[in-house]
């Protein structure tokens, strides 16, 4: 995704520090940081944010972190979130490579991966969130028995995703080879989702767990 560089954009987002967490503040002890103790569920690359809202106020019994590292990008989140007034919402402005800097080890109960950046030259493979150093990240904060639920419009990238939790030990819950057609109520759509959608692309998903040791 290519991000138009917003100069204000991070004076406006430590106008927050209730809802952006922009240094590292609440590393570590995230729970903390919401009103409530409840379940936690991460989406990394929150894009403009319809997604992790409308999913927050569809489920007030879960606290979402929406974890963006372009602050150009996040405004538009911390908008969505002011505007309907979301108190299960926070925001991390990192690198999903920090992820467990900021969350302690079995804390959170589902992480979102939604149309990441594919990174299609093998070179850059070790750029995709579901190369195994990543995965690696997610099965240390992931509770027992926790899910990732991953969605692509790319072909290429979910075929090398399959492969590379498989190898990894994770085993899939449901697989969609084409969301759209089949029935999905509880569907929630990204922006780019609506876009790829409308002109009529294969939307993949799958949700996918870790083999616990025995």
């Amino acid at each position: 995704m290519r991000v138009r560089y917003k100069p204000w954009a991070e004076d406006y987002l430590k106008e927050h520090p209730d809802l952006v967490d922009m240094d590292g503040r609440h590393a570590g002890h995230i729970s903390e940081w919401f009103d409530k103790k409840q379940p936690i569920y991460i989406e990394i690359g929150s894009g403009m944010g319809k997604f992790i809202t409308t999913i927050a106020s569809q489920h007030p019994e879960i606290n979402f972190v929406s974890m963006e590292r372009e602050k150009s990008v996040m405004y538009k989140v911390l908008d969505k979130v002011k505007d309907l007034g979301l108190t299960n919402v926070k925001m991390i402005c990192n690198d999903a490579i920090e992820l467990t800097d900021y969350f302690k080890s079995h804390e959170v109960s589902r992480i979102y991966l939604n149309f990441s950046d594919p990174w299609p030259k093998n070179r850059h493979a070790k750029r995709r969130l579901t190369y195994k150093t990543f995965l690696a990240l997610y099965r240390q904060i992931l509770v027992k028995d926790g899910e990732i639920h991953f969605k692509t419009d790319n072909r290429g990238l979910f075929a090398y995703s399959l492969e590379s939790m498989s190898m990894f030990g994770m085993y899939f819950t449901k697989i969609n080879l084409n969301l759209h057609e089949e029935d999905n109520e509880d569907n929630v759509l990204t922006e780019y989702e609506q876009k790829f959608a409308d002109k009529g692309s294969r939307i993949y998903r799958m949700e996918a767990k870790f083999h616990q040791d025995l």
